[in-house]
C-alpha cells in the first residue's frame, strides 16, 4: 500500500509542478519550458528539422547525456521513483535511455511495479514525467527491454527460444509473435525492444545458439525482418543484436572469449553480415546493438568501417547505435587498442556509437565525452552527429508528442491475453522437428500403449522454460504434465526420473568420465524396474538452462551427464522408446538415430512446450518443423553446416545412400532443413519463368505440392539455387525462398517464389556484389539434400 501511495504523491506533485509551468498545451508540450512553442516541440514539422533545432538548443552536458544508458532500479538506480536526490545526479541533464526499469534481469525478473501491468506503465509515466518537467529541456527517455523469446517482464507472454522459432520456418507465425513483443513493450511502457538477434549460429559449441534463429542467413533474415515488422509496427524500436561478427568465437568458446573470429573477408559479407544488410534495409530497424568481439584484428565498437561505412553509408541505418555491455572498454581492457576507457570513449564515438551501455554508473563515460570535447579530442560536430540520431529515433517513435503511456489501465487487458497464449503454443507446436519414426511409432496409439513409463531428467522439469532475455514467471506444463493430460483416463502414465541432466563433476567429466555413484546407479535402476511393466518409454531427455545459454559454451555434444546410460539401459529392456529431446543447440545424438525408433525435437520450447509436445505423440499434432542448424556426427567434423563450399564436408550428401555420404563418419547426421511428418508430400509441375533472364530482372517460380498421406501435415517448401559456373567459389548450394504450408489429406496447393537479382548475387573478386552471367540450378526440396524437382534458368547479359 505505502508503494501505491508513493506513486499518487508523485503524480500529485509532478502534475502540480506541470501545471505550474503551463507545459502541457493543446497538441505540443512545451519541453523546454519558455512558454513558447519551438520548431523542435511542433508534430507538424519534419523530423529533420526538429532535431536540429533540438540540437541547437543543447549544451554540451545535455548532449553527452544523450549518449548513455542508465540501467534501472537494482542494476545502477537505487531508487524505485524519482527523487530529489536526482537532482544532484549525472542525469539531471537527460539520458539517452534506462534498458530494463523496473524489471531487471534478476532470477524472478520482478519489482514492486512490475506487475499488474497498469502499475508498471504508471510507474514508468512518473519516471517519464520527471524526466520531461524537472531537465531543463525535458527530452524523454527511450525505455529498453530485452525481448529475444518474448518480452522480458513479469508474467509477460512467453515464447519460446530463438533456435525454435527458427525451426518453425513460419515467416506469418514469426511476424505476429513480433506484434505481441512489440505491443506489451508499448502497453507497459518500454519503446524500445532489443531483439532480434541475427547473428547466424555457425559453430553448435557456442553457448548462444539457444538465442539464435540457426546457421543460414537467408533464413535468419526471412525471419528477422518480420520480428523487427512486428515490433516496430507497434510504435516500439527494435534493436538488432550483434553488430557484427558476434557468433563464430575461436573454437565455439563464450564467455570472455569473444575475440578472434576466423572469418574471411567474402564470408563475412556473404555470411555474417547477410541478415543484417537485408534486414536494415527491407525491414528499418531504429537500432542496432555494436559488438565487443573484434575482426581482423579491430574491435567492431571501434571500427568506422563497421559502425559507419558499411552500417550507415552502405545499408542506409539511420537509427542509434548502442554498445553492448562493456563494448567499449574492452577496447582497452581486452583488444588492448587503447590506453584507457577515455581513450576508448573517443575511438568508440569517432566510429559510429551513438549510446555507451554497462552495468554501471554512465558518468564515467558521460565525463570522458565532455572532457575529450573541451580538450578539443572529439570535435562537437561528430557529437552533434551522434546525439542527432538519438533525438531522430526519439522524434519516430512519437517520444516528443506523446511521451506517456495513454491510459495505463489497458495494460491489464493488453499484455499476455488468451490469444497471446494462444499464438505461443502455436509457436511451440510449428517449431517441433520429427527426427526419426521408424515403422510409424508415432503418434503412439492409446489403446496399444495403455501402461507409459515417462522417464529422463526433463520430463517433469520446468526452469528450461524460463530462461534469461524471456519472460519470468508463468506457470509451466512440463511434458509428464502434457502427457498425462493427452494419453487421457485409460492410460497409466509412471513417472521415474532416472538421472540428473547434468552429473557431479560435469562438464570435466566430458573428457574425463567417473564412474557412476550409488545414488544414480540406483536411480537408473528404478527407471529400469518401471520399464518392466510398460507398453512403451518416453524418455524426455536433453539441456536445460544450465548447460546451454549465454557463457556456456562446451567442448562436447553428446548428452550431458548420465543420460547416454540412461538411454541405453531403457533400450535394453527391449521395449519400444521414444526420445524427446530438449536441447538448444544440435546434439550427437548418433547411437539414438540408430536404435531408438522414434525421436522427436522439442529444441528449447517455451511454458507451452509440453502440452506441444504431448499432442505430438499422441497424433493431436501432426509436427512439420524442420531443422535450422545442421546436426554433426561428432564435434570432430566442425564446423559442418550450411550453407558450405563443394568439397568442405568430405563426401557430397548426393554421393552416399540416403544423401548422407559414403561412410557414417562423413556428411550430417541430421541435414539442414530436415523435419519429418506423420504424412507424404509430393511435388509437381515446378515452372520457372522466363527461363532466361537479365542480370536485374526477377524470375518467378512456382510448384504444386500435394498432401499425398492420410492426415493433415505441414511441409516447408524450399527453394535452393546453385550458381554452375562463376568467377569466385561460390556455396554448393543457397537458401533463397521457403514457404510453410499446411494441407489437408489429398489437397494440393501451388507455392510460388520470386527471385531478386539479390537472390543470385555473389562478391566477385573485386568484392562487388554482382549477378554475373551464366547457368543456375533452381531446387525445389524437402530439405537442403531432399532436392525433389530442378530446373535451370540462364542469366544473360546484351540482346
Amino acid at each position: 500500500m505505502k508503494y501505491l501511495v508513493t506513486i499518487v504523491v508523485c503524480f500529485c506533485m509532478l502534475a502540480g509542478h506541470a501545471q505550474q509551468k503551463n507545459i502541457y498545451h493543446k497538441g505540443w508540450i512545451d519541453f523546454n519550458k519558455n512558454g513558447n512553442k519551438d520548431l523542435f516541440e511542433d508534430p507538424a514539422q519534419p523530423v529533420d528539422r526538429r532535431v536540429e533545432n533540438l540540437l541547437a538548443q543543447m549544451n554540451l552536458e545535455e548532449k553527452s547525456c544523450q549518449m548513455a544508458t542508465l540501467y534501472g532500479y537494482k542494476r545502477v538506480l537505487k531508487d524505485e521513483m524519482p527523487t530529489a536526490g536526482w537532482k544532484t545526479e549525472i542525469w539531471k541533464d537527460g539520458i539517452a535511455n534506462i534498458d530494463e526499469e523496473l524489471n531487471s534481469l534478476n532470477k524472478k525478473a520482478q519489482s514492486e511495479y512490475s506487475y499488474p501491468f497498469s502499475k508498471h506503465a504508471r510507474a514508468l509515466n512518473t519516471i517519464q514525467k520527471w524526466f520531461v518537467e524537472e531537465t531543463r529541456l525535458g527530452i524523454p527517455v527511450d525505455f529498453t527491454n530485452e525481448g529475444i523469446h518474448g518480452l522480458c517482464h513479469d508474467r509477460a507472454t512467453p515464447l519460446p527460444a530463438p533456435i525454435s522459432i527458427g525451426a518453425t520456418w513460419n515467416k506469418e507465425l514469426v511476424r505476429q509473435a513480433g506484434g505481441v513483443v512489440g505491443r506489451e513493450a508499448r502497453a507497459l511502457g518500454y519503446t524500445n525492444v532489443y531483439a532480434p538477434i541475427l547473428d547466424p549460429a555457425r559453430d553448435p559449441r557456442w553457448g548462444r545458439v539457444v538465442e539464435c534463429y540457426g546457421e543460414d542467413p537467408f533464413l535468419i533474415a526471412e525471419l528477422g525482418k518480420q520480428m523487427v515488422l512486428g515490433i516496430q509496427e507497434q510504435g516500439v524500436a527494435s534493436t538488432l543484436k550483434h553488430f557484427a561478427v558476434y557468433s563464430i568465437p575461436k573454437g565455439g568458446r563464450d564467455g570472455n572469449a569473444r575475440t578472434d573470429p576466423h572469418v574471411a573477408p567474402r564470408e563475412l559479407h556473404q555470411l555474417y553480415l547477410y541478415p543484417f544488410r537485408r534486414v536494415i534495409q527491407e525491414a528499418k530497424p531504429l537500432g542496432v546493438m555494436s559488438s565487443y568481439n573484434d575482426w581482423d584484428g579491430v574491435p567492431v565498437t571501434g571500427s568506422p568501417y563497421f559502425l559507419t561505412d558499411l552500417l550507415r553509408k552502405q545499408y542506409g541505418f539511420r537509427g542509434y547505435v548502442v554498445s553492448d555491455s562493456r563494448a567499449v572498454e574492452f577496447l582497452h581492457e581486452k583488444h588492448r587498442v587503447s590506453p584507457s576507457f577515455k581513450e576508448s570513449t573517443r575511438q568508440a564515438v569517432e566510429a559510429g556509437l551513438n549510446v555507451w551501455t554497462n552495468f554501471y554508473s554512465p558518468e564515467a563515460y558521460i565525463k570522458n565525452v565532455r572532457e575529450l570535447a573541451r580538450e578539443g579530442k572529439l570535435s562537437m560536430a561528430t557529437i552533434d552527429e551522434r546525439v542527432g540520431e538519438v533525438l531522430r529515433v526519439k522524434f519516430l517513435l512519437g517520444l516528443f508528442d506523446r511521451p506517456f503511456v495513454d491510459n495505463p489501465e489497458k495494460a491489464d487487458k493488453m499484455v499476455h491475453t488468451a490469444k497471446d497464449d494462444a499464438l505461443a503454443l502455436q509457436l511451440n507446436r510449428e517449431s517441433l522437428v520429427l527426427l526419426k519414426n521408424a515403422g510409424g511409432l508415432l503418434p503412439l496409439d492409446a489403446a496399444r500403449f495403455r501402461n507409459i513409463l515417462v522417464t529422463g531428467p526433463l520430463a517433469a522439469a520446468e526452469s528450461h522454460a524460463i530462461s534469461r532475455y524471456g519472460p519470468s514467471n508463468n506457470p509451466v506444463v512440463s511434458v509428464l504434465e502434457g502427457i498425462r493430460s493427452q494419453a487421457g483416463p485409460a492410460a497409466k502414465v509412471v513417472y521415474e526420473k532416472g538421472c540428473e541432466v547434468t552429473n557431479p563433476g560435469w562438464p570435466e567429466t566430458e573428457i574425463i568420465p567417473t564412474p557412476l555413484s550409488a545414488a544414480e546407479r540406483d536411480s537408473m535402476q528404478k527407471a529400469v524396474a518401471a520399464a518392466g511393466h510398460a507398453d512403451v518409454i518416453i524418455a524426455v531427455l536433453g539441456e536445460n538452462e544450465k548447460t546451454v545459454g549465454e557463457s556456456l559454451s562446451r567442448t562436447a555434444l553428446d548428452l550431458p551427464g548420465r543420460q547416454q546410460q540412461l538411454l541405453e539401459a531403457l533400450y535394453a529392456t527391449g521395449k519400444p522408446v521414444v526420445l524427446v529431446l530438449i536441447t538448444g543447440q544440435p546434439l550427437t545424438i548418433n547411437w539414438a538415430d540408430r536404435f531408438v525408433p522414434a525421436i522427436l525435437n522439442a529444441g528449447f520450447p517455451g511454458p507451452s512446450g509440453g502440452r506441444a509436445v504431448a499432442e505430438a505423440l499422441f497424433g493431436a499434432y501432426n509436427p512439420g518443423g524442420k531443422l535450422s542448424m545442421t546436426y554433426p556426427k561428432t564435434t570432430g567434423q566442425l564446423e559442418l553446416n550450411f550453407p558450405f563450399k563443394p568439397g568442405s564436408h568430405a563426401n557430397q550428401p548426393s554421393e552416399g545412400p540416403n544423401g548422407y555420404g559414403k561412410t557414417r563418419v562423413n556428411g550430417a547426421l541430421y541435414p539442414f532443413g530436415f523435419g519429418l511428418s506423420y504424412t507424404q508430400f509430393t511435388y509437381s509441375n515446378l515452372v520457372v519463368s522466363p527461363e532466361v533472364q537479365a542480370p536485374q530482372g526477377r524470375i518467378d517460380v512456382a510448384v504444386d505440392v500435394e498432401n499425398s498421406g492420410k492426415v493433415t501435415g505441414d511441409e516447408v517448401v524450399q527453394l535452393y539455387i546453385k550458381d554452375q559456373i562463376s568467377s569466385v567459389t561460390t556455396y554448393d548450394s543457397q537458401l533463397r525462398g521457403f514457404e510453410r504450408v499446411s494441407l489437408q489429406p489429398g489437397e494440393k496447393k501451388t507455392v510460388r517464389f520470386t527471385l531478386s537479382p539479390d537472390d543470385l548475387a555473389l562478391y566477385d573478386r573485386n568484392m562487388n556484389w554482382v549477378v554475373e552471367p551464366g547457368g543456375f540450378d533452381i531446387m525445389i526440396g524437402s530439405s537442403s539434400v531432399d532436392i525433389r524437382l530442378k530446373k535451370e534458368v540462364i542469366i544473360k547479359t546484351g540482346n
